[in-house]
């Protein structure tokens, strides 16, 4: 199987080659094939696209597209188009504005959430908190950083409302069980299933795991394009939203002078204004092209990537016999995706600081994440930082990320990741391990003239 990817490296994806560069955060952004940049160029050389609200030629060749991509994002999905509407969004984090915005939380209907979300699912609770609904997160178990189902099965039994989390952790890696949806409706909630992190490497099949909200950003899923994501949901569970506004697009009919509007009777009444018609049929061309590849094949490339990963790590120590690396999460691949977070230690069992790991890997052409990726309950997980402290946050003038460590009494800002997908080859798990040793073996830590940290 190897030599299958060897081969897309060296043909679909040299470009990653071309400067001696190791593209190690496919958890941040997928990377594009030279297929799929081919197909753009011919697609938009061939024919003029107009704006799909009209009735013209070149608005109805864009609407015919943009109509095949939602088709295309359902079969992807396996997912019945009479049961799932595909919106399309900006993005995961548009998607899940969308939800957030419109859910019907208050009094009854609880917001519950994992602690390992990413933010832009965490900030679904200011709309709850405006709304008076109660906020509950399920927390993380040490030092695999999982959650227990018993803790989910606690936190599922007051009254009812939406329960969010991701069916893989964006900073660990691991993958939480996606029978947590049909417990989560058995107790009367509906279930926004984060997949942004789980699906550039995993298939979801929705005609048996059954979400209400399904937030996706699609440069994650194949590199290209940027700027468009989706919003996958249930009919019925869109029908209990109420969207606070309108926009172009979003209507079937309105009045100015009696302040009357009418919203689409379909998914267009959650897409505000043009949608990106010249991007969006790239979608329908990178599903087809993953689906040729074969996505069983991807997972299993990255498992085995991972697992060279972690096995290349663990043993790492420095001459007087303590470790070099710290690992977050799972420490084999049963139950993880291609997702790994880690530190590095000095001699004297010191963090490296992190931001100096990214200078010296930028130096080196080495493109992984450093930080808390968006995911501050993970990294408190990682970092054993208690819950009664971080209660009294906000009475301690914590202005900055600096401010926060230092109440927190933790040395670093964040962890170091390192994410695999369609094209790593063992090449790149090779020349990651070779700059962590030749880097950090028997060196003392130091943060001197480094910046201060600008966000989490």
């Amino acid at each position: 199987m190897s030599e299958q990817f060897d081969q897309l490296r060296a043909t679909e994806y040299a470009h990653l080659d071309a400067g001696g560069e190791v593209y190690l955060d496919y958890t941040g952004a997928g990377v594009y094939s030279q297929s799929q940049l081919r197909h753009h160029h011919e697609r938009l050389a061939a024919r003029a696209y107009g704006n799909p609200h009209s009735e013209n030629p070149a608005s109805a060749a864009s609407t015919a597209l943009v109509e095949q991509a939602r088709g295309d994002v359902l079969r992807f999905l396996n997912a019945d188009p009479a049961e799932y509407a595909a919106i399309f969004t900006a993005n995961a984090s548009g998607a899940c504005r969308l939800v957030g915005e419109a859910y019907p939380f208050g009094r009854g209907r609880d917001l519950v959430m994992t602690f390992d979300n990413h933010n832009s699912v965490n900030g679904i609770r200011e709309f709850a908190r405006r709304a008076g609904a109660r906020r509950r997160y399920v927390p993380l178990t040490a030092p695999s950083l999982r959650i227990a189902d018993d803790d989910v099965r606690t936190a599922l039994r007051r009254r009812r409302g939406l329960f969010a989390f991701p069916a893989q952790s964006n900073f660990t890696g691991v993958q939480h069980p996606l029978d947590w949806v049909g417990r989560a409706h058995d107790a009367g909630y509906d279930v926004l299933l984060d997949v942004a992190a789980f699906l550039p490497t995993n298939p979801l099949d929705l005609s048996t795991v059954k979400p209400d909200f399904v937030p996706i950003s699609w440069y994650k899923v194949m590199g290209f394009p940027t700027g468009v994501g989706c919003l996958v949901a249930r009919r019925d569970a869109l029908a209990r939203l109420r969207r606070p506004w309108f926009a172009g697009g979003t209507i079937a009919a309105v009045s100015v002078g009696s302040e009357w509007h009418q919203l689409a009777p379909d998914e267009t009444a959650f897409e505000d204004g043009t949608l990106n018609f010249l991007d969006i049929p790239d979608v329908s061309y990178g599903l087809q092209w993953l689906t040729r590849i074969g996505r069983e094949a991807v997972r299993s490339q990255v498992a085995a990537l991972t697992g060279d990963l972690l096995a290349g790590l663990s043993p790492l120590t420095h001459g007087n016999g303590r470790p070099l690396v710290r690992l977050y999460g799972p420490p084999d691949t049963a139950g993880r995706g291609g997702t790994v977070a880690f530190n590095l230690l000095d001699p004297d069992g010191v963090v490296v600081d992190e931001r100096l790991v990214a200078a010296e890997a930028l130096a080196e052409g080495l493109s992984l994440r450093t930080g808390c990726f968006c995911n501050p309950g993970a990294g408190e997980g990682a970092f054993e930082i208690g819950r009664r402290v971080l209660r009294g946050m906000r009475g301690w003038g914590v202005r900055t990320v600096d401010d926060y460590l230092k109440v927190m009494g933790v040395p670093t800002g964040g962890a170091i990741r390192v994410s695999f997908g369609v094209a790593s080859t063992t090449r790149d798990v090779t020349r990651l391990l070779e700059f962590v040793a030749k880097t950090y073996l028997d060196r003392t830590a130091s943060a001197e003239g480094l910046a201060p940290r600008l966000r989490c």
